[in-house]
Parts: structure tokens; C-alpha cells; sequence
């Protein structure tokens, strides 16, 4: 090699475009070869050509200007009840999947009667325990399939006419009862004087109470219903509702098999509901005494004394005095062009059970043939005091109306629910007529 030979200088000697002056400096040189150099080692101009260093970050306060949540509710730890509560599934096939499978469990387990089962005659009648076995699924399939129809729809229906005069009685009740039992409900929170009382309605089917309570100033509700769909629509209902909205909790539950406590979580049910309604859907907890026990303790274990448990079902008594005069060898139904009640074969020989006395209902434009139970109110109200529940109101809807019609809220009301217009005429001809008094109102007490 040459003496004196410098390669890198007579690279960047041979290259005036280079982007690197060809006099190299002792710093330009350190950073091509990538050695670093102390600054004490560096001349003031150098120092000087360096660029400044960079400021330290800010840090800025989070504070957006615009919310989709109060600033209150931003990391703030789920509490334990609320952490379990997002265990709970609302989807009631989730909740079905979560149960224990006994075939898993027990290895030595068999579904009854079938290791010793005889083949069954295929003309032989189905018993009517393996039909009411399957009631509460038909129930279930006949209200999630029915559709949820707009106003101009529910205004076009053939029995609008009835739908309205139920809805008015509802909303008597509601008035009548429930209203009362908001007065001796606790305070309502600080700067909310209006809204105070807590409702469970078990059976809201498809939220068609929601407004009555949010007129009777609800201050929380719980809806519950067999039909998953129904509860969807209902929840749906609720968050379109147009002005204040009181609080809500929709879950699908079966209150006649189950605890409510196994949907809703503890921190709802404390404190205890002012109101239990049942609309339209008692009589389904009477297919066995079982069923009616467990819908009574649900309601019962969650009303505060002095709440007010209310409703409407079918009148049992109006039901056998129809049926009763049946010639033995005729069918066991009667109707007219707007509803059918068609009684089971075995009870042309007049064995009226206190449960599971099986009917099935037929009601033009809204049920579709469904299994129903006929509720005996005598042997109801003994069982309901059991439970520390005491009748204090039953009327059927003919008498509801004749006494109610001439009050100034109710009468007027009459009107604004289009039970009747402005010359007091009603759109409910005599079979519809006839029809709204398969039921009546009762409210009971618990003390």
C-alpha cells in the first residue's frame, strides 16, 4: 500500500456531489464511522451548528369537549354486585345452556320411563300431564312469533275496539293502586321530586304498559317476560319512549319456574318494589300448584309491606258458569265470532281440578289457540295469603267500567284512549263486549 494512502479521502476527493463536505471535520467523521465523542472534544462551532434539543412533552389534562357519559362515570371500579350482574346472560338461550345437564353430571342417568318403557299404540290419546309438559314452549313460540306491528297497524285490527277498553282498564288500575302505593314509597333522590316507585311487572310481554307507567311517573322498572323476543321489543319500546325516561331492567325469565333473583341482579331488588303487575298472564302459573307457589313467593318476596300486587286474568267464576250448563254429551266450548274457550275431553264428566284445569283460548286478532288455566279465585286467595298477599279489589271489567266510567280522570280518559267518542259511542260491538268480560281486575295488599 502506498505510504500516505488515505481511502476515504480519496473516495469523497473523487466525488464533489458527495452530500458530505469533502474537508470532514473530526465530528462529521466520528458520526459517519459511528463513534461517538464527548463534546469537551468538540470545537465551539461545532457546538454551535448542532440543532437544539428537542422540548420535554406536555401533558395535557384529558378533557373532551364534547360526552357520550358523564365525567363521573370514567374509571371508576365495577362494584362486586355490579361485576356479577355481567355474568347473568340476557339472551334466554344463553341462560338455558348454563343449567345443568343431569345426562352430564350422572353418568348412570336416564331420562324417566324410558329403560322400562312399553312401545306406546300410536292411536293412543297424548296424557294431558306430557300436554301441559309442553304448554309453557307453545305459550313461548305463539307471543315470539306474533309480530310487533305499528300504530297504523294496531288501529286497523278487528277488535281495536276491546284492545282500547283493556288498555283503559289498565290504565284505572294503575291509577286506582298503583299510585297509592307510591305515596308510602321512599323519597325520591335529590332534585327529582316528581318520579318515585318501583315496579316489577312480570308477564310485559312486549311493553305495552311502559307509557302508563312513565304517566304514573315511575321512577324504576323491572320488565320480565317468558318470550324472549317480547322482552327485546319491550326494551326496544322503552328506549324509544319521548320525554324523561324513568330507569329500567328488561331480562327473559319464566317467573313461574324460576327465582327472579336468577336474572336480576341483588342491587335492583333493594329496596323492595312498590308494585307487582301482572297483566293477562297469572292464569298460565295455574297449570300446577307448584308453578302458582313459586309466581306467589316471587311476587311476595319482593313487595315491601303495604306494597300493592295488581292485575288482570280471567274470571274463573264467569268461565264455569258458562261452562257448567253444557249438556254432558256436547263439546265442552263456547264462544262467539270474537273469542273461543274449548275445554279438555276428560272434563265432560264435571272433574274440575284446583290446578291444571286446561282450556284452550281463542281471541280474533291476538291469540291464536293457546293453552290456558282455568284460576279458581277462592283457592287463590287462600294461597295468596300464605304469602302475606290479601285481596283488597276484585271487579270484573263490565262492573270496572260501570263504576268508573262516570269519575272526571277516568271518564275523560275514555275518551283520550278511544274506548269510546265524542258522543260516547264505543267501537266494541256485543261479541267484543261479551269478550272483555272474560276477565277482571283485583289488587291485593301485602301485609
Amino acid at each position: 500500500m502506498p505510504r500516505g494512502y488515505d481511502a476515504l479521502r480519496d473516495v469523497l476527493a473523487s466525488n464533489s456531489n458527495s452530500p458530505i463536505s469533502p474537508t470532514l471535520t473530526r465530528p462529521h467523521i466520528s458520526n459517519i464511522l459511528n463513534d461517538p465523542i464527548s463534546p469537551t472534544s468538540m470545537s465551539s462551532s461545532s457546538i454551535a451548528s448542532q440543532p437544539p434539543a428537542p422540548p420535554p412533552p406536555q401533558s395535557i389534562p384529558y378533557n373532551p369537549t364534547k360526552r357520550f357519559t358523564p365525567p363521573a362515570s370514567v374509571l371508576i371500579p365495577l362494584t362486586l354486585e355490579e361485576f356479577e350482574s355481567f355474568k347473568i346472560p340476557r339472551n334466554a338461550l344463553r341462560v338455558l345452556a348454563q343449567r345443568p345437564d343431569p345426562a352430564l353430571e350422572n353418568p348412570n342417568f336416564f331420562p324417566p320411563n324410558i329403560a322400562n318403557a312399553k312401545r306406546k299404540r300410536e292411536d293412543d290419546d297424548e296424557s294431558g300431564s306430557q300436554k301441559r309438559s309442553r304448554d309453557s314452549g307453545l305459550v313461548v313460540h305463539h307471543y315470539n312469533s306474533r309480530p310487533d306491528v305499528g300504530v297504523h297497524e294496531r288501529r286497523e285490527s278487528p277488535i281495536i275496539g276491546l284492545k282500547n277498553f283493556n288498555n283503559w282498564i289498565k290504565s284505572v288500575l294503575i291509577a286506582k293502586f298503583a299510585k297509592r302505593a307510591f305515596e308510602g314509597a321512599p323519597p325520591p333522590p335529590p332534585g327529582d321530586l316528581k318520579s318515585r316507585g318501583k315496579v316489577l311487572d312480570m308477564g310485559c310481554g312486549k311493553g305495552g304498559d311502559l307509557q302508563k307507567w312513565q304517566k304514573a311517573r315511575v321512577r324504576e322498572y323491572v320488565g320480565l317476560d317468558i318470550a324472549a323476543v317480547s322482552v327485546e321489543q319491550a326494551r326496544f319500546r322503552w328506549e324509544q319512549l319521548r320525554g324523561k325516561k324513568f330507569a329500567a331492567h328488561f331480562a327473559a325469565l319464566d317467573c313461574f319456574v324460576e327465582p327472579i333473583a336468577s336474572v336480576i341482579p341483588s342491587a335492583t331488588l333493594i329496596p323492595p318494589f312498590d308494585v307487582v303487575s301482572m297483566q293477562f298472564c297469572m292464569h298460565y302459573a295455574f297449570e300446577n300448584e307448584t308453578k302458582a307457589r313459586i309466581m306467589l313467593d316471587n311476587v311476595s318476596k319482593y313487595l315491601r309491606k303495604g306494597g300493592v300486587f295488581l292485575g288482570t286474568v280471567p274470571n274463573g267464576e264467569w268461565i264455569m258458569n258458562r261452562l257448567s250448563p253444557l249438556s254432558p254429551t256436547s263439546e265442552p266450548a263456547f264462544g262467539n265470532s270474537v273469542y273461543r274457550l274449548t275445554f279438555e275431553e276428560h272434563l265432560k264428566k264435571r272433574k274440575y281440578p284446583t290446578f291444571g284445569h286446561r282450556y284452550t283460548f281463542f281471541l280474533k286478532d291476538a291469540v291464536e289457540n293457546v293453552p290456558e288455566y282455568v284460576v279458581h279465585w277462592d283457592h287463590f286467595t287462600k294461597l295468596a295469603e300464605e304469602y302475606s298477599l290479601y285481596s283488597i279489589y276484585r271487579e270484573e271489567f263490565h262492573d270496572i267500567f260501570q263504576s268508573e266510567r262516570e269519575d272526571k280522570e277516568f271518564g275523560a280518559l275514555l275518551q283520550r284512549m278511544k274506548v269510546v267518542d265524542s258522543r260516547g259511542v264505543s267501537q266494541m260491538d256485543e261479541d267484543q263486549w261479551e269478550a272483555a268480560n272474560i276477565y277482571l281486575g283485583f289488587a291485593f295488599e301485602k301485609r
